[in-house]
C-alpha cells in the first residue's frame, strides 16, 4: 500500500494506492505530520489531480480506481456517482432509480464510499436539495464547501 498526503482547502488528505489503482482517500487530523514517503505512480498522480481539482483546473478525474470491499449494490452506486458531472448534483432517489435500490440504501453506500471527491459522494443530496450527510473532513460543512467550490461560490467554513 502506497500513500501520498496533500494539504487541501478542506483539510489534509491522504490517498491510498495498491500500486495499480487508487483504493482510498481520507481526511487526516489537522496537525498530523504529512507523509513524504516514496509514493507510487498512482498515489502521486492522484495527489497531482486532487491539487489541480482544488486549484479549479481539473473538473473530471482520470484515475484507475479499485473498490476494496463493498457490496455489488454499493459498487453500482459508487460507479453511478462517478458519472455525476462537476458542479451538478443528483438526489439519493435519482441514484436509487438508476440502480433499482432505495434512497436510504444509497445513503448508506455514500457513507461507505472509500474514495470521496474522486467518487463524488458530495454531489448526492436529499430530494429537496438538502445536504443530509457527509462522512469526510468536517462533515456537511466539507460537503457544502465542495459543492460551493464546484459552483464557483467558494467560502470559508
Amino acid at each position: 500500500m502506497s500513500t501520498s498526503d496533500l494539504d487541501s482547502p478542506t483539510g489534509p488528505i491522504r490517498v491510498f494506492s495498491d500500486g495499480g489503482a487508487l483504493v482510498g482517500i481520507t481526511w487526516i487530523e489537522p496537525g498530523t505530520v504529512l507523509v513524504q514517503a516514496e509514493p507510487d505512480a498512482v498515489s502521486r498522480e492522484t495527489a497531482a489531480q486532487l491539487a489541480a481539482y482544488f486549484e479549479g483546473r481539473l473538473t473530471a478525474f482520470d484515475l484507475p480506481v479499485r473498490y476494496r470491499g463493498g457490496s455489488t449494490f454499493e459498487r453500482a452506486i459508487w460507479d453511478a456517482m462517478r458519472a455525476i458531472p462537476w458542479g451538478e448534483t443528483k438526489t439519493y432517489g435519482d441514484l436509487a432509480t438508476l440502480t433499482d435500490g432505495v434512497a436510504r440504501a444509497v445513503g448508506g453506500a455514500c457513507g461507505r464510499n472509500p474514495i470521496p471527491i474522486v467518487v463524488p459522494c458530495h454531489r448526492v443530496v436529499g430530494s429537496d436539495g438538502r445536504l443530509v450527510g457527509f462522512s469526510g473532513g468536517a462533515g456537511v460543512a466539507t460537503k457544502q464547501w465542495l459543492l460551493d467550490f464546484e459552483r464557483g461560490q467558494t467560502r470559508l467554513f
